[in-house]
């Protein structure tokens, strides 16, 4: 059975840190490329960051370069998530994804095939 957890999520106050993990299970990890994807109420999902297979390329959307970093440990078949400085504008429910996309860093959700069920981040003082 295929499954992406997400945990690490919680309440954290702006300018302090955060770190989500992201455990899978079920298929062949090694051989997909991660995604960090997040949403907002009344919004739409939105790429964060992706990491390709052998993490040799990372993207970050504009809004949280510098602040966030993607990485992954395939020994522990987990993705994180760190989230450092973050703003109000950072609250949403966080998913990780992996794509068989895994030389590349697709930031379309369509080109993800497994998701998790997401992690609520609430930045707030």
């Amino acid at each position: 059975q295929v499954q992406l957890v997400e945990s690490g999520g919680g309440l954290v106050h702006p300018g302090g840190s955060l770190r989500l993990s992201c455990s899978a299970s079920g298929f062949a990890w090694a051989n997909y490329g991660i995604g960090w994807f997040r949403q907002a109420p009344g919004k739409d999902r939105e790429i964060v960051a992706c990491l390709t297979r052998d993490g040799d390329k990372t993207v970050y959307v504009d809004s949280v370069k510098g602040r966030f970093t993607i990485s992954r440990d395939n020994a522990k078949n987990t993705v994180y998530l760190q989230m450092n400085d973050p703003k109000p504008e950072d609250t949403a429910i966080y998913y990780c994804a992996a794509t068989v996309r895994f030389f590349a860093c697709p930031f379309s959700k369509d080109e993800y095939t497994y998701w998790g069920q997401g992690t609520q981040v609430t930045v707030s003082s």
